[in-house]
């Protein structure tokens, strides 16, 4: 469990066109044996300052977002399962909208930084700073993919047209990530409209930041086209 379905969750709102700085390239493969790879991979990373329930916190800029979920994807290996950068980019949209910062469950358990986790599941998943944004988004990609196999095996018995597959994958991955075990396990894949309201905010949030991602992203792409093109015509005269 990570955040529980009693943690308020943002509610659902339309994907966000972000205005994106000119920054890097981004890198198509990471070089994850590198020595101090996360270190290199923070220098990369560009914060913003954010007001957030009377506080002033940071949030990676929307190019950071994109090369921070991008590598934690890769790392994971999340295409073995069928998610990629985007559904890292989802969960923490849902989880947090980016913005590292305390949470807690109705029970008093801690929901810790931008991933939300609570103590024990970044114990179990190795996570020794919840609070280094780096560090937790790259181990949420590490527990999507345990909760992409779940909800495979949820699943697995229901008639499902390929898009019909992949939308019910990623309804597991945020029930996976949002509920206890025992309130995960109620899920068939067909009765998705009875979860807690905020399990079902969190699948739409996830859903929304999904989107978002593949808008960021597009735009980075077309930027870097641009500034390609400039240079070459440059050089060409």
């Amino acid at each position: 469990q990570v955040a529980s379905a009693d943690q308020e969750q943002p509610a659902a709102a339309q994907p966000r066109v972000i205005p994106v700085a000119l920054g890097p390239t981004m890198a198509a493969q990471f070089n994850f044996k590198a020595p101090n790879y996360f270190d290199q991979l923070r220098k990369k990373m560009n914060w913003e300052p954010i007001r957030y329930a009377g506080k002033n916190l940071k949030t990676p800029d929307a190019r950071s977002r994109i090369l921070l979920a991008q590598s934690a994807a890769a790392r994971a290996e999340l295409q073995e399962v069928g998610l990629s950068y985007r559904d890292v980019y989802g969960i923490i949209n849902a989880e947090t909208t980016w913005i590292p910062r305390m949470g807690a469950s109705k029970d008093g358990t801690p929901n810790l930084g931008i991933a939300q986790f609570e103590p024990a599941t970044a114990k179990a998943v190795g996570l020794k700073n919840p609070g280094d944004p780096v560090e937790a988004v790259h181990a949420a990609a590490l527990h999507l993919k345990d909760a992409a196999k779940w909800s495979a095996k949820r699943i697995s018995g229901l008639k499902l047209t390929p898009e019909q597959h992949a939308q019910k994958l990623r309804e597991g991955v945020s029930i996976y990530y949002n509920l206890s075990t025992k309130g995960r396990n109620k899920w068939n894949g067909l009765n998705t409209a009875k979860l807690p309201v905020e399990t079902r905010r969190h699948i739409a949030n996830a859903r929304l930041g999904a989107r978002e991602a593949a808008q960021l992203s597009a735009q980075l792409r077309e930027l870097q086209d641009r500034m390609n093109g400039a240079r070459t015509m440059t050089a060409s005269n």
